[in-house]
């Protein structure tokens, strides 16, 4: 394990006269880049006698400043780093014909983004669920043009069962929509999945609906 130690500020403006030993050993993420760096600290503060450090920190990939807030180990007489202030939102992108398809999906989509990534896991995922919803009628919509008004109005789940003639989209959105909505119900029916395979189902689905757009591209300017 290696440390940097440093002499930080108090709150009255003096310095603190010992060194703070601080553990490097953990790599952390850049709340701006999102790259892996080297804990690189300018400066710190010392808001009370052991236990609230913050550190002035840089990044050496893109230059940006942000703090780090660093915890005491009373066994090891160190102090960790537990997290970092907020940067930039690390938001998924998607293809071009997905946000051309539909725009208020990937809106939807990156707000629950934004809730999970402020730990608010209770409401994420009926986010995802919404943000599936309108992928999967955006895509029947294209495909059915005159049949709009009664997709908008439909429940999801029969969209997909009447709607989808693609197998691979009907089957995996199908599984989406099951663990969607028990992210919005009171009892939950596949106790074993998460948001984690939610996630993964919608981008499933979103993979094979880029991918029926592409093909069917593809096959009208090639003909």
């Amino acid at each position: 394990m290696s440390y940097i130690s440093v002499r930080p500020f108090l709150a009255d403006g003096g310095r603190h006269n010992d060194s703070c030993k601080i553990s490097t050993q953990e790599s952390l993420k850049c709340p701006f880049c999102f790259k892996e760096i080297e804990t690189q600290i300018l400066d710190g503060i010392l808001w009370t006698k052991v236990n609230s450090l913050q550190l002035f920190m840089k990044c050496k990939s893109c230059n940006n400043s942000f703090i780090g807030y660093a915890n005491y180990n009373q066994g090891d007489q160190i102090y960790k780093i537990s997290s970092l202030s907020r940067g930039n939102r690390n938001k998924r992108i998607f293809e071009k014909e997905i946000e051309e398809l539909s725009a208020n999906f990937v809106k939807i989509y990156g707000e629950a983004e934004i809730a999970e990534n402020e730990n608010l896991i209770e409401i994420c995922g009926g986010g995802y669920r919404k943000a599936l919803e309108f992928l999967v009628k955006d895509y029947l919509i294209k495909k059915f043009p005159p049949k709009q008004e009664e997709i908008k109005k439909k429940f999801l789940g029969n969209c997909i069962d009447e709607m989808i003639d693609n197998p691979k989209i009907k089957e995996i959105a199908k599984r989406a929509t099951w663990l969607g909505n028990d992210e919005s119900h009171y009892f939950r029916v596949w106790g074993d999945k998460d948001l984690t395979d939610l996630k993964k189902l919608i981008e499933i689905t979103v993979h094979f609906i880029t991918m029926e757009i592409q093909s069917e591209n593809y096959m009208q300017n090639m003909n």
